[in-house]
Order: structure tokens, then sequence, then C-alpha cells
């Protein structure tokens, strides 16, 4: 006579992945600390003891979100950019995207990296490493487009690629934070050309 299997109590019956996104959505709209435990359970629909059992308690689980997040979003969008071959454009269409993307988010969540970023003093020190490596990986993005630029004598010579490319990440983390319902498209609209005339002239 066939045994009948029986599953477990601590074995896995949800999907995963599903489940960080669920809950990446929501640490991304609320942020880790108005995000409690019960609200984890309920946007997953997975009970306290399988959450703990699969990702460890409330700080694993943002910690995977998280890095969901950056692979899906920033790696994605940049490597997309970085395809063009045109790192002018290339960087203009980032600005450009992101104030649309502001616009289309009614939830006015902005950007998850750059929402932790601002309350990283909170967090232990893994997530301060993927915020630092999120931000300094974008940061290089600008400086390997300008001296791609450089190289191809689309952008001039004069212009300082480390110098220009942090001047170009303060302005879109000002644009992500701003767009949170405090800017009008208008006036992120301004910001954002800023950027086409730092790649357009030297840095003073």
């Amino acid at each position: 006579m066939k045994e009948e299997i029986t599953k477990m109590p601590w074995e896995k019956s949800f999907d995963e992945d599903a489940a960080v996104d669920k809950a990446m959505h929501l640490f991304w709209e609320r942020g880790f600390e108005p995000t409690s435990l019960a609200n984890l359970i309920e946007a997953t629909g997975i009970n306290r003891g399988s959450l703990y059992n699969a990702f460890g308690g409330k700080h694993q689980l943002f910690v995977r979100s998280l890095v969901k997040y950056d692979k899906e979003n920033r790696k994605a969008v940049l490597g997309e950019l970085e395809a063009l071959d045109n790192p002018k454009k290339a960087i203009l269409g980032l600005f450009d995207a992101i104030v649309e993307e502001m616009q289309m988010d009614s939830q006015r969540k902005g950007c998850f990296l750059i929402n932790t970023a601002l309350e990283v003093m909170r967090h232990q020190d893994e997530v301060a490493e993927i915020v630092t490596k999120g931000l300094r990986e974008t940061e290089a993005f600008f400086r390997r487009s300008i001296e791609v630029g450089q190289a191809r004598g689309d952008i001039s010579k004069e212009i300082d690629p480390e110098v220009t490319a942090k001047n170009l990440m303060a302005l879109l983390v000002s644009i992500r934070v701003l767009g949170r319902g405090v800017f009008s498209k208008e006036e992120l609209d301004i910001i954002a050309k800023q950027a086409s005339r730092l790649i357009s002239q030297p840095f003073l």
C-alpha cells in the first residue's frame, strides 16, 4: 500500500518570487519602518510562520525586495540606455524617462533606492551597501557616457567627467525627491534640462 505523503507545515507552498514582488511594492510605497509584519502578511498572503521560515524576518525580506527592485529597475534601465550606443541621448533620455515616470506614478512612490538612501542611517550595513553600490553605479554610468561621448567628439573634452557625473547624479536625486508631490512636471522639466547644459558646456 502506497504511503500518503503529507506536506510538513514548514514546507514552502507559495511562489517566493511573487511574494518578494508584493513585499517590494509595499516597502517601496510605505518605507521600512511604517511597514509592519501584519502589513506584509496581508500583502503577500503568507502566514507569519511561513514568512519567517522562507525569509528570516522583516529585515531580510526588505533586503530581498531592495535587491529585486535594483535589478529590475535601475540596472535594467541603465542597461537599455547604454545599449543605445549614443551616450548623450542615453543621459538625456534617462532624465526624460524619470520625469515622465514621476508623473505616471499616481502613488508618488519615487525611487525605492533613493527613498531608502534618505533613511539609510536607520538600516543595517547590508542595506547601506546596496544603496551605496546602486548610486555609485549610476554615477559611473554618467561618467562612462561622458567619456565615450568625448572620445567620439559629441561632448566637449573641456568637461570634467567625474565632476559632471556627480552633478548629474545630484539632479537625478533632486527630481526623484521633489517629484513626490512637491514639484509639478513643468518644474521638474526645468531641473531635467540642466542635464543638457551640464554636458554641453564645461562645469564652472
